[in-house]
């Protein structure tokens, strides 16, 4: 925090007091832009080498895996875009499109509220708390804050705290989690992924992968200069697995092959992402992917609600299995309990890998 607060560049200009006040006035980006402003506040602002990499350099060819059909096919789909790509899209899932367009027009609605009734839910710390509405997770250890405004709902082992999730989407949220328990048991529970690896299918549930789910409503609005920020900066999830729901807008890339590229909507699919959890697990038989969402460039907000699986046992330990370490591929990763893995994570910036990077053995 020390580098934070000296002035930097322009005369007067103290970050750390900027930051500060943005964060105190619980507006989040989208208070920023209905006080109209046409330029992005200075602490939006990124580095050169973060903005000259904003532009995609190729097109995703990966069609969308349909969770219906033969499950030998639908298995090896599933592990070839693990291991290859570290995400994949899924239609067919079961989960029907009302359902889709209910829980992303209620989360949009949260966000589009009176700012003094959502500063009700304004907090960075989730202590004793299962909500929390807040403006970049990283604010303060961040190079440059990320133009989007974000709803934490702690979903999981059990959403025992259901009164405290904001009325306005309550409900629809309730039964996202309902429909998201359903599909984890279908890729994890019922060994879509781990099947993949040779291992038993119920082998990811009972570690408890299933249990720990913690659900992001993130809301992108309009940005008056989005060459000069993005709406979440390159990352890896910390989880298992990420379930995403995008709407029609886009903005979310992934990198494969050392390219950016567009992960497209389309309608009724959900986006799964591979965690750094289970590349550690699986001794890299499957890959985190980068994943970032640019500053989103057009007239109406664009949202997205990314629900992780991560372990309920926070007190188990993990590390590769067993069954996927040989004299040939010995363990690239040492043991951790889940709760050192979530203490570090929450000590850092988003934009690096240093968290899987920091077990890694070497």
């Amino acid at each position: 925090m020390a580098a934070n607060s000296t002035l930097i560049g322009e005369q007067g200009y103290d970050r750390a007091e900027e930051l500060k006040q943005f964060d105190d006035s619980k507006l989040g980006v989208k208070g920023l832009v209905d006080s109209g402003l046409s330029s992005i506040p200075r602490i939006f602002i990124h580095p050169p080498e973060t903005l000259q990499q904003l532009q995609p350099t190729t097109r995703p060819d990966a069609q969308p895996i349909p969770t219906s059909g033969r499950r030998s096919s639908i298995v090896h789909q599933v592990s070839g875009a693990c291991r290859n790509f570290g995400f994949f899209q899924i239609t067919n899932h079961g989960i029907p499109s009302v359902v889709l367009d209910r829980t992303i027009a209620a989360v949009k609605a949260f966000h589009e509220q009176p700012p003094e009734v959502k500063a009700r839910f304004y907090r960075r710390e989730m202590i004793g708390h299962g909500v929390a509405y807040l403006s970049n997770v990283d604010l303060y250890t961040s190079k440059a804050a990320s133009w989007r405004d974000t709803l934490l709902v702690k979903l999981g082992p059990l959403l025992e705290a259901a009164d405290d999730v904001p009325k306005i989407c309550r409900d629809e949220i309730v039964e996202w989690d309902g429909e998201i328990r359903r599909l984890g048991e279908e890729l994890l529970g019922l060994g879509l992924v781990s099947e993949g690896l040779g291992l038993r299918a119920e082998k990811l549930k009972e570690m408890t992968c299933l249990g720990g789910r913690a659900m992001a409503g993130h809301y992108y609005p309009p940005c008056p200069q989005p060459d000069l920020t993005v709406g979440l900066v390159s990352h890896s999830d910390p989880g298992v697995l990420t379930v995403l729901l995008q709407d029609h807008i886009g903005g979310l890339q992934v990198k494969h092959d050392g390219a950016w590229v567009d992960v497209k909507p389309v309608p009724g699919a959900l986006v799964i992402n591979v965690g750094d959890v289970l590349q550690i697990i699986s001794n890299e038989e499957y890959k985190s992917v980068d994943d970032r969402v640019l500053a989103n460039p057009h007239n109406e907000a664009r949202l997205s609600i990314a629900v992780l699986l991560n372990p309920s046992n926070r007190e188990g330990v993990f590390g590769p299995f067993p069954e996927l370490v040989s004299p040939e591929k010995p363990a690239l990763y040492k043991e951790f309990k889940f709760s050192e893995f979530l203490m570090r994570f929450f000590q850092k910036e988003l934009n690096d890998k240093s968290l899987v990077n920091y077990f890694k053995l070497h």
